[in-house]
């Protein structure tokens, strides 16, 4: 099978075929298989059992739609292999594989494929690229996902599309207002509006109006964590100064887990464009930058537990218990707070009426699309606010650029402000803020500011506003835990409480901080990796003794 015509060049790295040197590494990690036609090797919405090395035969992997037919996604042969990043970390498959002819094979269980990653460099290069490219085929499809029916501007829909966007899962969206594949689903449901969206999951479920964590665990993205493990050590937060924690933490052989409430990235995972990050000069993005490095976490066998919350942490002697908001628990003999912050929210009494449907914490394609050729508000002074604003003013007729201060140059970087400037679409308006949104229903329908120093106010018709206001600590869950935070919430880590304390260390031995959470620390990608790679020198030392 021929990939897409825009990964036709890459084609022999994702369907590569391996000869006889390679596949005698294979086998040294893998157990042999064999399948009769018509035998299922791997069944969507089932976990993977790892990624099969097709030794004779022919296998078939295939999407299921929503109306039960089977789209052909690829056929491997002899010297192909199965898979893409579900076989790395063992969540449920998102696409069927049957033998279409009698089938010898070798399997290789996650466990064993991240010893083939780090014994078998080059040949375990070559894998991790062809599963990563084999996902991102997956998710322009929207192939092995969930399908989400609803109206496509509803706040619930929207709210899904972000959650699976920034967990790196494919899914398909299906509008009843134009899709008669859509109405059908409901009628067949006999869904009323108020259970709307419903959620199709590739194992056959329905769920009606889901939250974040009932949808993952109807999809597998996450599973039942056992309580009597003990990590060496548990990340609590999976933006970069946690991812970064990992990759080190993993690759040096330590026992690691990753928790977070929502998604993989934190706030660096929402940028729309990182412009000014190291080894990048043409930019990345947010959420391609993060997800790298939550790839490179799995490669090192790091567990992953998201959307996972975590309540609680007590300390049992020589480990912690952490306690989650599922009321799971686990344990683990160090701990790193790297749960960053909060989006700030707007200062209007009803702002909880529109967030979701157009109040907007990130500007994705997902927001872009919604907001297409409409005039629109920001909010906001910093980089993330000047990102924001320069990715969404070529999709829309008009963007107000509401600022708090004087100005633009104290907070946002120079490249950004000269960016803006050059706009034609974009107005920034100074000692300006937000007093009153109107609308019915979750539907804004227009928004009024007033500039501080005149008291003049103006009413826009307005369906969305963008907020990039700064955020605060996220350091709610650490009430009942004795770890010592500022007087702004964010948590201390200072080498001179009693006794000493290594790097990075907080108040509680065994406990330290890093990342825009800690006090003192530099707001910036690049400083929370740096810091997620200094702490876990300062765990070996912890560890050891």
């Amino acid at each position: 099978m021929s990939a897409p015509a825009p990964f036709s060049p890459r084609h022999e790295q994702i369907f590569p075929v391996f000869q006889e040197q390679d596949l005698a590494k294979l086998r040294r990690f893998g157990s042999l298989r064999s399948f009769a036609a018509g035998e299922a090797l791997a069944e969507s919405g089932k976990a993977s059992p790892g990624m099969y090395v097709i030794l004779s035969g022919e296998v078939e992997m295939s999407r299921r739609e929503a109306d039960g037919r089977r789209d052909l996604v690829a056929t491997h042969g002899a010297g192909g292999v199965s898979g893409e990043l579900t076989a790395l970390s063992g969540r449920p498959s998102l696409v069927d594989a049957v033998a279409t002819r009698p089938v010898e094979a070798v399997l290789v269980a996650p466990d064993r494929l991240h010893d083939l990653m780090i014994e078998e460099a080059e040949l375990g290069e070559r894998i991790m690229r062809l599963f990563i490219l084999r996902r991102v085929l997956l998710l322009q499809s929207g192939a092995g996902g969930p399908v989400i029916v609803g109206r496509a501007d509803q706040g619930a829909v929207l709210r899904l599309q972000n959650f699976l966007s920034r967990n790196g899962h494919p899914f398909q969206t299906l509008d009843p207002g134009s899709d008669a594949g859509a109405r059908a689903l409901i009628e067949r449901f006999k869904v009323g509006p108020h259970d709307l969206p419903i959620v199709l999951c590739p194992n056959g479920e329905l769920l009606r109006n889901p939250s974040e964590v009932t949808l993952a665990r109807c999809i597998g993205l996450v599973g039942a964590i056992d309580p009597a493990k003990v990590y060496d050590v548990a990340i609590v937060g999976a933006g970069p100064a946690g991812l970064a924690t990992a990759v080190y933490a993993g690759s040096e052989g330590l026992s690691t887990i990753v928790l977070d409430s929502r998604a993989f990235g934190g706030q660096a995972g929402a940028s729309a464009r990182i412009e000014n990050y190291f080894g990048f000069p043409t930019g990345i993005s947010g959420l391609a930058l993060t997800a790298r490095a939550f790839n490179q976490a799995l490669k090192f066998g790091v567990d992953m537990a998201i959307p996972d919350e975590v309540a609680d942490v007590r300390c049992l002697g020589d480990r912690f218990r952490l306690t989650l908001a599922s009321d799971e628990q686990l344990q683990a003999r160090a701990v790193v707070i790297a749960s960053g912050a909060r989006y700030r929210r707007l200062d209007v009494a009803n702002v909880a009426d529109f967030e979701g449907s157009a109040l907007h914490y990130w500007a994705s394609p997902l927001e872009a699309k919604l907001c297409g050729g409409q005039e629109v508000a920001l909010v906001g002074a910093g980089n993330s606010a000047g990102q924001g604003a320069i990715y969404l003013a070529p999709r829309v007729a008009k963007l107000w650029l509401l600022v708090r201060g004087g100005g633009l140059e104290d907070t946002m970087s120079s490249y950004l402000v000269e960016r803006i400037a050059a706009q034609p679409n974009i107005e920034v308006l100074t000692e300006t803020e937000i007093v009153a949104l109107d609308g019915r229903d979750g539907d804004l329908e227009t928004v009024r500011w007033r500039h501080r120093p005149s008291g003049r106010e103006t009413e826009r018709p307005m369906r969305h506003v963008f907020l990039f206001i700064g955020a605060e600590p996220n350091t709610a869950w650490l009430a009942q835990c004795d770890v010592a935070l500022d007087d702004r919430g964010f948590v201390r880590t200072d080498p001179g409480w009693d006794g000493g304390r290594r790097p990075m260390e907080t108040s509680r031995r065994g406990i330290f901080a890093v990342g825009d959470v800690r006090s003192g620390s530099v707001k910036r990608v690049a400083a929370a990796v740096g810091e997620g790679a200094q702490v876990v020198s300062a765990l070996h030392a912890y560890l050891a003794d």
